[in-house]
């Protein structure tokens, strides 16, 4: 069903919790539609799905907070600026990552200080690409000090080299 203004209501102040003001605004602009999924039991919502009914984001019903995927990572990456919400990691290891495999410590060359444990990140290389999006198991800062062990979980790698067909929801 078609998102009413009180849905996106809360939906951009989920996203204003979990991420910041400017990023929510950029997730869910003011002259935007989205389309949202309900669970048949509790009727909350599930799922945010655009216009053309590609999924957009998912509401997590453990936590009540946003799981990325390509397509909001991608307006994140868009709306912020490096190493803000990403895990940067050696171009080396990119192709991995695109397959969804996970991230190790060893191969973050840096992190945004004010990523926690369990936070949604973005993945990108040294040249700032985006290579998936995934949930922080250590903080930006522990990455650094670390040389052994798993940095992020990989829920979705990135296939698609072009960027462009992210952008501008």
């Amino acid at each position: 069903m078609k998102a009413q203004r009180e849905d996106l209501e809360y939906l951009r102040n989920i996203a204003t919790y979990q991420f910041s003001y400017e990023i929510s605004s950029c997730l869910f602009p003011q002259d935007s539609s989205f389309l949202i999924q309900k669970s048949l039991t509790t009727n909350r919502i599930r799922f945010i799905l655009t216009e053309d009914k590609k999924l957009y984001l998912v509401l997590r019903a453990q936590d009540n907070l946003f799981s990325l995927t390509e397509l909001s990572g991608a307006v994140i990456k868009s709306c912020s600026t490096p190493p803000t919400f990403r895990f940067v990691i050696r171009n080396d290891v990119a192709n991995f990552i695109r397959e969804g495999r996970n991230v190790f410590c060893k191969f973050v060359v840096n992190a945004d200080k004010n990523i926690r444990a369990g936070d949604e990140v973005l993945i990108v290389d040294e040249n700032d690409n985006l290579l998936g999006v995934g949930r922080a198991k250590v903080s930006g800062e522990e990455v650094k000090q670390y040389k052994r062990g798993l940095a992020v979980i990989v829920k979705r790698g990135i296939k698609n080299v072009d960027q462009d067909s992210f952008e501008g929801n």
